[in-house]
């Protein structure tokens, strides 16, 4: 059974928990599939399974892990926000743990 806050629903902080993460690992999954279609596109090759391989050469290994790190990590950035969002229209408050930054 789910814990419940004082006001007896239940307990946002695990809900958001898991909403977060539900999402961030579904944009990552999206995002590597579009990653690799679109690295083969532009290379003509299959992405490098394992970029620490002595095999693969450096500079595909670099620029690997640039696109694919910067790709990933933006994807899960705007699935997070979105999500954000969603719980805030949804609860009427932002997440635990996120606040408005004033600017």
């Amino acid at each position: 059974m789910a814990k419940k806050d004082a006001s007896g629903a239940p307990d946002s902080s695990k809900i958001w928990s898991v909403f977060s993460l539900v999402s961030a690992l579904g944009a990552a999954a999206v995002a590597k599939k579009g990653l690799n279609a679109t690295w083969r596109t532009a290379t003509r090759k299959k992405p490098p399974e394992n970029p620490a391989d002595p095999d693969v050469q450096l500079r595909e290994a670099v620029a690997w892990a640039v696109f694919s790190g910067a790709f990933v990590g933006l994807a899960r950035m705007l699935a997070q926000r979105r999500a954000a969002s969603y719980y805030a229209r949804s609860t009427g408050h932002l997440p635990p743990g996120l606040h408005k930054d004033g600017q």
